[in-house]
């Protein structure tokens, strides 16, 4: 039979348990109707490519008349004669074509595999990109939608939305080299001027110390003390340290091997004899490899945000951040005398320029530098003997 309108209007469906029901077409070989159990009708269109039966559909009898959905399969079948795949083209399009998928495949096929700090941009996504655009196509996304995004983000976190911008510059590239977004598709965060940004330099002074020792050492939990006194008197970063397992302390050598450091490159970090005293009393979790545990059976602290904002409250030097005890520890190795180029492998800075900013407090052991500032700042904090840091092991375990 010849599809006509007349001869759709009277189809219903009489199939049973839900099977397909096809009328198909005389005019068109693989062109016909498909009447569904809740009386909904679609064109489609049947053709085999590579050896396999596939079967289209082009859209609902109303949405096209016969004559449209007739001239709409013979261009596909037309295409499928010169071994094109019309089906497959269309599936491929509709994957990934949202936000959230562009996302999903950044972090599994760029981030997690090349960036040590691929949370952050995990949790950027979490927080600014997916709120604001997750189901939106990623072809829709526009200069204008990100320079929106970018300014109200920095009307609160200046930094946080050119970090974030920068993020959405690297997904739209890769987006391009992936087929998420057509080749010549504009990268959207082109050409949006960033916030300024000046280098902060705020430390723990010699005045702050001892309330910020107090401070410390009245947190209940002992992970928490350890770590920020660890924090004080090595300089390593915040997820370094987090990450440490005690299989990566030499005991014998006094050192810290780091291994995931945001330089890329395994960082050895002499221990001071206050350092080793806090070590050693750490209380060991049975089956858990990391120095400082979290509550999950087996991992790593991996937010201490709450508690240090309690510390720095309490000692009055609430704007200080967590990185600032990194940076006090460059800081007092500078007032103490020491140079750059020693600072710099102490913080395992990957350029002297990001240690310039201790140039202020003038111009190598690393080792006898870090014993002397553990020293110094122990004294400061009012714990003069080395043995005395481990009184704060002393209190119970508060998980």
């Amino acid at each position: 039979m010849v599809l006509t309108k007349r001869l759709i209007d009277g189809m219903a469906y009489h199939g049973k348990d839900g099977q397909r029901q096809v009328s198909w077409d005389d005019e068109l070989a693989g062109f016909g109707v498909r009447v569904y159990p809740t009386g909904k009708k679609a064109f489609i269109v049947s053709y085999r490519v590579a050896g396999r039966k596939r079967l289209m559909t082009l859209g609902t009898y109303g949405q096209y008349t016969v004559d449209q959905a007739r001239k709409l399969a013979r261009k596909h079948l037309v295409a499928i004669d010169g071994g094109a795949d019309p089906l497959e083209a269309r599936q491929k399009d509709a994957q990934g074509e949202t936000i959230k998928d562009l996302c999903s495949a950044y972090i599994e096929r760029h981030a997690k595999p090349h960036k040590r700090s691929w949370r952050d941009d995990q949790r950027r996504i979490d927080s600014h990109l997916l709120p604001a655009w997750g189901n939106r196509k990623a072809k829709s996304i526009t200069g204008t939608d990100a320079a929106a995004l970018h300014s109200k983000i920095g009307k609160i976190a200046p930094y946080e939305a050119n970090r974030t911008l920068a993020l959405i510059s690297k997904m739209f590239e890769l987006a391009r080299r992936w087929g998420f977004v057509a080749k010549d598709h504009a990268n959207p965060a082109r050409d949006i001027d960033r916030f300024k940004e000046h280098k902060r330099d705020r430390w723990v002074s010699p005045e702050e110390l001892p309330r910020l020792a107090r401070a410390i050492d009245a947190e209940a939990n002992v992970y928490i003390r350890m770590a920020l006194w660890l924090y004080l008197l090595t300089g390593v970063r915040k997820s370094e340290l987090l990450a440490a397992q005690w299989d990566d302390i030499d005991w014998q050598r006094q050192e810290l091997r780091l291994s995931e450091t945001k330089a890329g490159r395994v960082h050895y970090v002499p221990l001071s004899a206050p350092a080793m005293a806090i070590l050693r009393d750490v209380p060991r979790l049975e089956g858990n490899p990391h120095i400082l545990p979290g509550h999950i059976h087996g991992r790593s602290l991996v937010n201490i945000n709450k508690p240090w904002t309690r510390v720095r409250k309490g000692a009055g030097v609430e704007d200080v951040r967590l990185h600032d005890l990194r940076r006090t520890v460059g800081s007092w190795l500078a007032q103490s005398g020491n140079s750059l180029h020693l600072i710099g492998r102490v913080l395992n800075h990957s350029n002297q320029s990001t240690t310039a900013i201790y140039a202020r407090f003038g111009q190598d052991h690393v080792r006898q530098a870090l014993e002397e500032h553990a020293t110094r700042l122990m004294g400061v904090a009012g714990k003069r003997p080395a043995a005395e840091v481990v009184k704060l092991a002393d209190k119970p375990v508060t998980r």
